[in-house]
């Protein structure tokens, strides 16, 4: 076979198909491969016409359609079909060839792919590709990771198939090896937290305020004409809007209140920990989610006593509303904030010289949370590349000032009247957290230092010290000149 596809897809599921499409629209000739060939056959019988498709049948003729370097992209499931495809395709490449994976897979599991591959002189680049279906066909966000070398040659095609913004391609090297991957990673995680907190508000306008699916998707698309314009704002006013056919009644009403997850925000929060990022609002969300699913733990609370609803009239429930945009807002900045902390934490721990600016400028379109104010948020990181919060930007910390009392009357009317809003409290639990002067955690590493001797710091002297408690008699000791401890 003679070598002309530019670059080749292995993988013809939604996403794998929908971007060999294109790839092809954008002029680029695609050799396309699948382990079942029904799949290839399908797409050149029906996409052929959108542009230069290259059949292959084996996995041989697959790579020698490839042009030199040769590009070879996996969008097959994370984990070990991952490692499969490479254990299939990596003997039949040379060095200077290039396999990207393009799932959304471990960003531990793509360093060692990169590590072990860079020994054969292969360039492993861990891409997080995000839009969905959609976004595959009509321009995703896209987050490189791996060489700088391999981005030069693969990088413009990516560009070229991105979303774009203003001209500017939502499609960025992002870092080397798993560097993509994580950031793919932690934009999930957000997602996770703007989805939760979308969700406790619409639950906040129907329960306290008593308005109609309807009623909120209106709420919501007035709120997607001002700061709180996004894509999942849009979409969920799109969905409360939505009529079931078969019952004629809200569509939300006939849907099972268990939310699903593919695992990233889990590895989100998973993750966060190990790098000690307090991703309180991210992990809240995540939590709800498999909380949603216990359905034996829910049925064995049901009827317990909780909150008094107390009806509201229509110049209440109005005025409530206004309070749940602002608790809205305030929320999702401190989620977007944790996400990016936890990013700047990634980076110090795995040695990537991340842009946080061009984080935000490739998130602007294509990907799930693609939303207005990230154009503050690449102006604010431009200004300050070592900002470490988005309150230390002016206007976000004027916004979080002016939200102090409808964010916090909002989370106590859900609180009396026995709502959970988890994801809304933990964002100002985190915020009141970091903005605290002093934190009660002095009593808990007095705790450790009792019954484990793993000593404490002062306030007052330099270095680290432990109390003989119950020796009265005995001073304590002076054990090192900076804190440390053992966990316990």
């Amino acid at each position: 076979m003679q070598a002309t596809a530019h670059i080749g897809v292995t993988g013809l599921g939604v996403m794998g198909r929908n971007l060999a499409r294109n790839f092809a629209r954008h002029g680029y000739t695609v050799a396309v491969h699948n382990r079942s060939a029904f799949r290839t056959r399908a797409l050149t019988e029906e996409f052929g016409h959108e542009g230069a498709f290259v059949p292959a049948r084996t996995a041989e003729e697959f790579v020698a359609a490839l042009e030199r370097p040769r590009r070879l992209m996996i969008m097959v499931q994370a984990g070990a079909a991952t490692d499969a495809v490479i254990e299939e395709f990596a003997p039949l490449l040379e060095p200077g060839d290039m396999i990207i994976d393009g799932g959304n897979a471990h960003f531990a599991d793509t360093r060692r792919r990169e590590a072990v591959l860079k020994e054969r002189g292969i360039h492993f680049v861990g891409t997080g590709i995000s839009g969905g279906e959609e976004g595959a066909l009509n321009g995703p966000s896209i987050m490189v990771g791996g060489s700088a070398e391999a981005y030069a040659v693969l990088g413009p095609m990516l560009e070229d198939i991105s979303a774009k913004v203003d001209g500017e391609p939502c499609c960025a090297h992002i870092g080397s090896d798993g560097a993509g991957h994580f950031v793919k990673m932690v934009h999930n995680g957000i997602e996770y937290a703007d989805m939760q907190l979308l969700a406790e508000a619409y639950d906040l306008l129907r329960q306290v305020a008593g308005y109609s699916p309807g009623e909120i998707a209106d709420v919501f698309r007035t709120w997607n004409s001002g700061r709180l314009d996004s894509y999942l704002v849009q979409i969920s006013a799109e969905v409360l809007a939505h009529t079931d056919a078969h019952t004629g009644g809200p569509f939300v009403d006939v849907v099972a209140d268990a939310a699903g997850q593919k695992g990233t925000g889990r590895w989100t929060v998973q993750t966060a920990l190990d790098l000690a990022a307090p991703v309180t609002a991210i992990a809240q969300a995540t939590f709800a989610r498999a909380a949603s699913g216990r359905r034996a733990l829910r049925a064995a609370y049901r009827g317990l006593p909780g909150g008094v609803q107390v009806p509201l009239n229509g110049t209440e429930a109005a005025r409530f509303a206004s309070r749940v945009e602002s608790a809205l807002y305030a929320s999702k900045v401190i989620a977007y904030d944790q996400g990016w902390t936890m990013i700047q934490s990634a980076a110090a721990e795995y040695g990537w010289d991340i842009d946080l600016a061009t984080v935000a400028r490739i998130w602007r379109d294509g990907c799930i949370i693609r939303a207005a104010f990230l154009d503050r948020v690449r102006a604010a990181y431009t200004a300050d590349p070592a900002m470490n919060s988005l309150l230390v930007e002016k206007g976000f910390a004027e916004e979080i000032a002016q939200a102090q009392v409808p964010w916090r009357e909002t989370i106590a009317s859900a609180t009396r009247r026995g709502i959970p809003v988890p994801a809304f409290s933990a964002a100002l639990a985190s915020y009141d957290t970091l903005r605290a002067e002093r934190l009660p955690t002095a009593l808990i590493q007095g705790q450790r230092d009792f019954f484990g001797a793993h000593t404490y710091g002062r306030v007052d002297r330099s270095g680290t010290f432990h109390t003989h408690w119950g020796e009265s008699e005995r001073p304590e000791t002076r054990t090192g000149e900076s804190p440390a401890g053992k966990e316990g």
